[in-house]
């Protein structure tokens, strides 16, 4: 589906206001379905031409309970909230109540996006010399380094051996 600038978006919703022509057939003309049409026209309906200026906001965690508030006390479709709180699409509500029954108040907390910064490691706290905990992460130091030391000294031996075969040959 293509992305519709504001213009396009209020001429589809005139020649529906116009009334010489349905929601459907007006959706099909243009490319889309008619529901996304509808949802136009309702959010035109409440907002005017502010409905279709869409800067990426994000919503707070009182606003996302007063929305799904709104929806419980008033009966209001999802749809129909999406256009009333001039919400892009009714989708991003769906989200809110899913989240909302599974987590509680705090699945409506806004979430931190993209890759978290690289931290610098803490200083953690070193078991005294001497104690169990000090001596058994020695003792696996060492067993690591010993393995590390069997393999260097495998491969070497393997080296040479290939080493040896093509000299003679």
């Amino acid at each position: 589906m293509s992305k519709f600038n504001i213009e396009e978006k209020i001429e589809a919703v005139n020649r529906y206001q116009q009334g010489a022509e349905g929601v459907k057939s007006i959706a099909k003309s243009i490319g889309v379905h008619h529901s996304v049409l509808l949802n136009w026209i309702k959010q035109y309906e409440n907002h005017w031409v502010d409905a279709f200026i869409k800067p990426y906001t994000t919503y707070s965690t009182e606003f996302k309970l007063d929305v799904l508030n709104y929806i419980k006390e008033t009966g209001t479709s999802i749809r129909e909230t999406a256009a009333i709180f001039n919400i892009a699409t009714h989708s991003t509500i769906q989200k809110w109540q899913k989240s909302f029954e599974s987590h509680g108040i705090d699945g409506l907390k806004p979430t931190q996006k993209g890759r978290s910064s690289m931290k610098k490691e803490t200083n953690k706290s070193q078991p005294a010399e001497g104690s169990e905990e000090a001596l058994r992460a020695e003792i696996e130091r060492l067993r690591m380094e010993n393995a590390y030391l069997k393999k260097l000294r495998a491969l070497i031996q393997n080296k040479e051996k290939l080493q040896n075969k093509t000299k003679r040959k």
